[in-house]
């Protein structure tokens, strides 16, 4: 479903709520263009869950072929120009 941003000023969160608990997601245009989303909140977490998994999946990965620097927090800090 897609609103814009007027339309939350004028029919407000209750509106946008009915529209969550019909559709999951809204996009919020800003000049006719998709510039936002809103979703519940469980949605949002199991995203970030998922995301999180994924670069724990690829830390190990990099772990297991080797693709890892080991060095002290000092040198770390020179390698990436901290």
């Amino acid at each position: 479903m897609i609103l814009t941003a007027n339309d939350i000023k004028t029919k407000g969160i209750s509106f946008v709520e009915k529209l969550i608990k019909k559709y999951n997601e809204v996009f919020i245009t800003v000049r006719g263009k998709k510039k936002f989303v809103i979703l519940p909140i469980e949605e949002y977490e199991r995203l970030k869950e998922a995301e999180l998994e994924k670069i724990i999946r690829e830390a190990e990965e990099d772990y297991t072929q080797g693709r890892v620097i080991k060095e002290s927090a000092e040198d770390h800090f020179k390698r990436i120009g901290i």
